[in-house]
């Protein structure tokens, strides 16, 4: 149905106005050419049942609002725990700790709540060259009847007698000056904690994080070998290390030439972040005189650690190159010699060693003491027989070491010093080798080389030293490469 309105009212501004209803909706529609007309104009305008659909769509959502308000108070009471609600207790059982986890267990309950962990209570006492614990105790002021208690503990006596330069003590004490506490490093991996108590000592252990960082050192001989180890970065007991790995090949007093080199894989021993000391020397390899030379530290199956070849020959030999730490040969094997005190000729059957009076004299290899006294012209001297064929003779000491007549001793055992008793001009070494009783020059004479590590042993020594072996060749190769 149209309806249709026309309001002549207002002059000079015609304007019309047309409202129609669907007919199949029931919507109004409203449609207007007066652009001054707003929105709420136009509402207040529109026909009465145009507004009532509203209002009755505004009563609906209301109606939705009040009936969700009445329902989500209700839901969340549901979902709170009531107090009304019975409940069950279970006694479940523990899962059983193993004697090392209840152990450790214990040691850091004890740890987090004794103050003794308290580093600031505690006293550090460095270990100086030549002092005891004892010293440290009574330079402490404490009492000797507490270290007895301490060394008499488990695990203690071993570590505590051999103390070295450098290690560290902690002492913690009462306020009537006893001791209550000592702290030390029993190993590079355990730290002990003792507290002394009327009823004894209670001690606890700390395992402290110790690893090994590998490095890599490369140099080159211009002046000396520790200062091409300084040069790339090793200390000198490293250095040291490394001449005793070929020292059974190389004489590094004579045999060491200039523009030699030396490859090095070593580690050094870390402690919960801290570098703790100098490890060891893994594999290297030594160019001397254009020879070269490798080394690979190997453990065997007996537990015996050592330095063999790249074919599996252990490199310790029979018997030392030198015996002693000399500066310079004063007198070769000779045949004819002219004696310099008694001025005749006559053979010099071994080599003078020069060396500053009261530098230690070596045995040359395992064997027993077979003579220790005086001989004329030798002075005090030293026979040592090795086995049925071969001895080596020590003259001109100036004092014996302690071994004895008939003991054993080990190759680079100290026999004796330097001196210049009996026939000599100056402190020295006269050295001499005998095979079956004959004469040999200590310089040239030569033994068979070590046998090879058995077959089983010779297998594992590849696997472990291969990848090394490698590492050591990619390195020199890529040393010369930069050489170019």
């Amino acid at each position: 149905m149209n309806l249709n309105n026309n309001d002549s009212g207002a002059q000079g501004a015609p304007h019309s106005c047309a409202t129609r209803i669907d007919p199949q909706n029931g919507v109004a529609d409203i449609s207007t050419d007066a652009a001054k007309w707003t929105f709420i104009q136009n509402l207040a305008k529109s026909p009465l049942s145009w507004r009532r659909r509203h209002v009755v769509l505004a009563g609906a959502i209301v109606a939705v609002l009040i009936a969700a308000g009445a329902t989500i108070p209700t839901w969340a009471v549901a979902m709170r725990d009531s107090g009304s609600v019975p409940r069950t207790t279970l006694d479940l059982p523990l899962p059983t700790l193993s004697p090392e986890d209840a152990a450790l267990s214990a040691a850091l309950d004890h740890a987090n709540s004794d103050p003794l962990t308290d580093d600031s209570a505690w006293q550090v006492v460095k270990v100086k060259s030549g002092q005891t614990l004892a010293d440290i105790f009574q330079q402490q002021g404490l009492n000797a009847t507490d270290l007895a208690r301490l060394l008499d503990e488990p695990g203690n006596a071993s570590c505590l007698r051999s103390i070295h330069p450098g290690d560290e003590f902690a002492f913690l004490n009462n306020d009537d000056g006893s001791l209550r506490a000592i702290r030390f490093d029993r190993d590079d991996r355990t730290r002990v904690i003792a507290s002394f108590r009327t009823n004894g000592i209670k001690q606890i252990e700390l395992d402290r994080n110790v690893e090994r960082r590998t490095q890599v050192a490369r140099g080159v001989i211009d002046s000396s070998l520790f200062g091409a180890g300084e040069e790339a970065g090793l200390s000198d007991a490293m250095v040291l290390k490394l001449a005793n790995a070929f020292g059974y090949d190389i004489d590094f007093a004579q045999d060491l030439r200039q523009g030699d080199s030396f490859t090095v894989i070593y580690d050094d021993v870390y402690r919960e972040g801290e570098r703790l000391r100098d490890g060891d020397i893994i594999a290297a390899t030594f160019v001397n005189k254009g020879k070269r030379y490798s080394a690979f530290r190997f453990t065997n199956s007996a537990g015996e650690t050592s330095y063999y070849s790249a074919e599996g020959r252990p490199l310790k030999k029979s018997f030392l190159r030198t015996p002693l730490d000399f500066t310079r040969i004063t007198s070769f094997f000779s045949v004819a010699r002219m004696h310099p005190i008694l001025g005749t000729m006559r053979a010099h059957k071994g080599v003078d060693y020069a060396a500053p009076q009261g530098t230690p004299i070596r045995a040359a290899g395992d064997g027993k003491i077979a003579f220790r006294g005086w001989q004329p012209g030798y002075g005090n001297v030293v026979i040592v027989q090795h086995n049925a064929h071969n001895t080596t003779l020590y003259g001109h000491m100036s004092r014996f070491g302690n071994a004895q007549v008939g003991q054993h001793v080990g190759q680079g055992q100290t026999i004796g010093y330097v001196g210049m008793t009996g026939l000599a001009t100056g402190p020295h070494l006269h050295y001499e080798f005998r095979i079956d009783g004959q004469h040999r020059n200590p310089l040239t004479v030569t033994t068979l080389p070590p046998e090879p590590l058995p077959g089983a042993e010779l297998a594992r020594f590849r696997s472990q030293t291969q990848s090394m072996l490698a590492r050591l060749n990619k390195l020199e190769a890529t040393q010369l490469a930069s050489a170019k």
